[in-house]
């Protein structure tokens, strides 16, 4: 939200109500007909020839477009009775979002007499509409920013925007090179999956935005009086038109239950349509922009086949499989890209000289054709293929193509080879040759490797304590460790460290989970000398709470060959033990942890020689559900602060570098929101060129399934971290702030414990009026949605707590506590005008007050108390229900006042006119599935045998996920 935007001085606080949203566009918006129609969506042609004032009429037509081809196949395939009723729901919905109570009456009515093998096809419908909005709506942003960019505006979140603000600021391009050479910046896909998308809906997505982008250039070329682009056009539509047809044949659901091997194949599937091709276009922007090279310094990270906690489907075999499939994935991908660099230099050495070792390279080819003799550099290539060939059998067990040389041992290898095909190119005039595959093939492999991704390890404190009581009571050090305190804990294990000799007792009868975790350990070491020490590169701790947490983990390596030398001697690590702090009380002794942690005699030293590097991972979604939305980002506020004063110490400071890995879920209950205001909004210092963070559930696919809205996001990320990390802050937040901050978390916490942990009959409330029991019946991950067997809030996984709330749409993690807090800061004491003044003016002045703001904004605007008010219905205690709901209803009432008395605006998402346009347009047609939910959760629990009723509840899940898009 924009800061200096005019502030009204009287802002309302009232209910706000959906009459607010104006009407959609039809869909469809004449009756459908059969036979198929080529015509231009507009007067004039999409893109560039649009004003930008003309805001969202390609957006619109787009719409309709893709609404029409959909209506026209629901017709042909289910008939004209179906189609009907859709329209018919449809017409009901806008009007009851118009705020017609007798429209909303007729649209209930409709749904409760609606047979269950009838709704599921509606559902489809609806959902269907959904999924290719979205598409229309990523196509609009491309298009949008494409035109701004021509016209020469500078955008928000961009690599351009922010070498300019650099530029401004006096930091030149050297001293930004400067900075990423010691930068590290690493998006990390992980294994919480909220994606309720199958792989097939997902492919047919992606080419349906392809040939959405190929629409626009024909239609261009139909406005210039192009006649050939007339057919072409009608081909495209016809193309469009199967790619629906095939969405509306294809199940939405899954049948089984996705595995740990499903996530993984789904995960990688990101890395050949975008990671592969869009993160070489990143440097070399880069470096375009700066106008000299840079060091490698954005990868990726990956959790699925690594991550343990909760899941106990992830085994030793399963982190084999991902790094064997990661290896294949990217060594395919480079032989590709050397099979067309070979079609490209076809140079022959009568014309151009090569250097001695490039013939050197040529030479070593073992079946060089004779018709090619006097083509150098595709004999080279040849030679490298061959080598790699090997390699991909060698490391993967898979055969590309007969091989004929020996395997690179190191990536390295590979990359020196292409360095000499480089060299070679540019000392004999062939620089343009580099620049178009060569350069961003080199790239690949300097950031990818052979292990695509670094996968990390994660388990829970709890099992690694589990495992080291095991391995210390058969090796008769001590009978039982977990009764131990803390401080008789650290003595033995500083002891076991500085102890050359392993504790594993040949023949001993240990307990499976701790052999599986031993398991787990030893497959890292064989795989990091297999593909590379950046296969596996960090083991993060879940539920840290003590430094021992952190010495099991060190004394599991040394056990397993990860950690070398004894802790007093000359110590190395291979894995950065990775606190994670999770818990409202958990953060608040994050850096106390750490300085004990470092205290300890051996470990500064032991972390210096391993590489410097130390990672602390902060929890956004247990620390919401834990304390609310205020108090978690307020805590993760301070305890960044107070870790980033502990390393800068000068006793912390030398040889080790802090790194924040950012914990981040999909919603904002779960630390989501947009990536580039959550970074600017991080306390000033605590970046510092060092930055992992989470992609979760569906939001991987939003963010990564269209390659050029995959680039924009990367490209945001690393001009987020660039601002974040050379320009500081024009006003660091004062004491002023930061005290009525505090005052604002401590109020926000009470009141959001006082609804979730401390009001009898919550749980049962929350389990009757969202589909929390029925979303974990959908076979969307491979972990149970609780901790463990009860219905407990507080054994209850993050993940499912935020989605069910989302589906119900009162997101209330997203903002419950905060109109509270606002009221009792305000009121507390005779001077409400002056703190209301002083939070006015933190929200102009200070980001992290701003996005938390803003991000609360979207939230508001997202949350609808009718059709919460719906599912409320479902709890059967009229008492608990008017209790629970009314006290809902108030604080959001209370938030939005609080919201429009600090922002000074009146309507939601004011400051984000792009999504305020958006949820106005496809609400309407998100409502019919909420209606439609309720009245078969209703169904499904009067009668458990209803698997229609079942059915139709899912696919509503799916259409509700794809319509709110940030919901896991």
């Amino acid at each position: 939200m924009n800061a200096s935007r005019p502030r009204t001085s009287t802002p309302r606080c009232s209910l706000a109500t959906s009459s607010r949203t104006s009407s959609p566009a039809n869909w469809p918006p004449t009756r459908a007909s059969s036979k198929t129609r080529t015509s231009l969506p507009s007067d004039r042609p999409m893109g560039a020839s649009i004003h930008l004032e003309d805001k969202d009429h390609s957006l619109l037509q787009d719409v309709r477009f893709l609404g029409r081809i959909l209506g026209e196949v629901i017709q042909q395939t289910e008939g004209a009775a179906v189609f009907e009723l859709v329209e018919s729901i449809r017409q009901h919905a806008v009007a009851a979002r118009l705020g017609s109570a007798v429209e909303a009456q007729s649209l209930r009515e409709l749904v409760g007499a609606m047979d269950s093998a009838v709704a599921v096809k509606v559902i489809r419908a609806f959902t269907f509409f959904s999924h290719l909005a979205n598409l229309a709506e990523d196509r609009h942003q491309l298009r949008r920013r494409a035109m701004k960019e021509g016209s020469g505006q500078l955008q928000q979140a961009t690599l351009a925007a922010a070498l300019a603000r650099l530029r401004e600021a006096g930091v030149g391009p050297e001293v930004v090179a400067r900075s990423l050479a010691q930068a590290c910046l690493s998006p990390v896909l992980t294994a919480h999956p909220t994606e309720v998308q199958r792989q097939s809906i997902l492919d047919a997505e992606r080419d349906i935005a392809r040939l959405l982008e190929e629409r626009d250039a024909l239609c261009m070329r139909m406005w210039a009086a192009d006649e050939v682009a007339a057919q072409e056009l009608a081909d495209n539509e016809e193309n469009v038109r199967a790619r629906v047809l095939q969405l509306w044949q294809t199940r939405l659901l899954r049948f089984s239950k996705l595995s740990v091997f499903d996530e993984i194949e789904t995960s990688l599937s990101y890395y050949r349509c975008t990671f592969l091709q869009v993160v070489p276009q990143i440097y070399e922007q880069v470096e375009r922009e700066l106008g000299r090279p840079v060091a490698s310094f954005l990868r990726m990270g990956q959790w699925t086949g690594g991550d343990r906690d909760g899941n106990p489907n992830v085994t030793a075999e399963t982190l084999r499989y991902a790094l064997r499939r990661q290896g294949e994935i990217v060594l395919r991908h480079y032989l590709a890209q050397l099979g067309r660099l070979r079609e490209e230099l076809s140079l022959s050495d009568v014309l151009v000289q090569v250097t001695p070792a490039l013939q050197a390279l040529a030479d070593s080819a073992k079946d060089g054709e004779e018709h090619r003799r006097d083509e150098p550099y595709r004999r080279a290539i040849d030679a490298i293929s061959h080598r790699l060939t090997a390699t991909l059998q060698q490391l993967t067990g898979k055969v590309a193509m007969p091989s004929m040389g020996a395997c690179y041992d190191f990536f390295e290898d590979l990359l020196a080879d292409l360095s000499t095909m480089r060299e070679s190119l540019e000392t004999h005039h062939g620089d343009v040759l580099v620049r178009r595959r060569l350069g961003p093939l080199m790239r690949a492999v300097e950031v990818f490797g052979f292990h695509l991704a670094t996968v990390d390890l994660r388990q829970n404190s709890e099992q690694h304590e589990l495992a080291v009581a095991e391995l210390l009571r058969h090796a008769r050090v001590e009978a039982d460790y977990s009764a131990l305190d803390e401080d008789a804990k650290r003595r033995i294990l500083i002891r076991m460290l500085t102890d050359a000799r392993p504790l594993r007792v040949t023949g001993a009868n240990y307990g499976a989970e701790a052999l599986i975790e031993l398991a787990i350990f030893e497959a890292a070491y064989e795989l990091r000398g297999r593909f590379g020490a950046g296969a596996i590169r960090h083991c993060i701790i879940s539920h840290t709470e003590a430094v021992s947490d952190l010495l099991e983990v060190l004394l599991l390596q040394k056990e397993t060959g990860l950690l070398r030398g004894a802790l007093d001697g000359e110590a190395t690590c291979d894995l950065v033990v990775v606190p994670l702090f999770e818990t409202i009380a958990d953060l608040r002794m994050a850096d106390q942890v750490m300085r004990e942690f470092y205290s300890l005699p051996g470990i500064a030293d032991m972390v210096r020689r391993s590489g410097g590097e130390q990672e602390v991972m902060l929890g956004y979604s247990d620390s919401n559900k834990d304390g609310g939305i205020f108090t978690s980002n307020w805590e993760l506020y301070q305890a960044e602060v107070r870790l980033a004063r502990l390393f800068a110490e000068p006793a912390m400071a030398a040889g080790v570098r802090l790194r924040m890995f950012h914990g981040r879920g999909g919603t904002v209950g779960r630390g989501g929101g947009p990536s580039y205001q959550a970074i600017l909004a991080q306390p000033p210092g605590t970046v510092n060129g060092q930055l992992r963070l989470t992609e979760q559930g569906e939001v991987i696919a939003s963010k990564y399934g269209n390659p050029a809205i995959g680039k924009q996001n990367l490209e945001a990320l690393v001009a987020a971290m660039l601002e974040a990390t050379l320009l500081h802050p024009p006003n660091p937040p004062s004491s002023e702030f930061l005290k009525a901050a505090s005052d604002l978390s401590d109020a926000s916490m009470k009141a959001y414990r006082h609804l979730v942990y401390e009001t009898p009959g919550f749980a049962d409330y929350f389990l009757s009026a969202t589909p929390l029991r029925e979303i974990a019946e959908l076979n969307i991950g491979s972990r149970p949605p609780s901790r463990k067997a009860n219905q407990r809030i507080e054994d209850l996984r993050a993940i499912p707590w935020t989605f069910s709330w989302g589906q119900c749409r009162l997101a209330l993690p997203g903002w419950f506590g905060f109109g509270s807090a606002v009221d009792a800061f305000v009121q507390n004491g005779e001077h409400a005008a002056a703190r209301t003044k002083l939070l006015r003016d933190m929200y102009r002045d200070w980001p992290f007050f701003r996005t938390l703001l803003s991000n609360i904004d979207m939230v508001l605007a997202k949350t609808d108390l009718g059709l919460a008010s719906q599912y409320a219905q479902l709890v059967p205690d009229v008492d608990l229900r008017e209790k629970i709901f009314g006290e809902i209803k108030r604080e959001w009432e209370r938030s939005v006042c609080a919201l429009e008395t600090i922002t000074g605006e009146l309507e939601r998402l004011a400051g984000d006119p792009a999504l305020a346009r958006s949820v106005t347009h496809r609400f309407p047609y998100i409502d019919p599935l909420h209606h439609m939910q309720v009245e078969l959760l209703r169904r499904r629990r009067a009668d458990s045998s209803d698997e229609r009723a079942q059915r139709g509840i899912h696919l509503c899940i799916n259409g509700i996920a794809a319509g709110v898009r940030n919901t896991g």
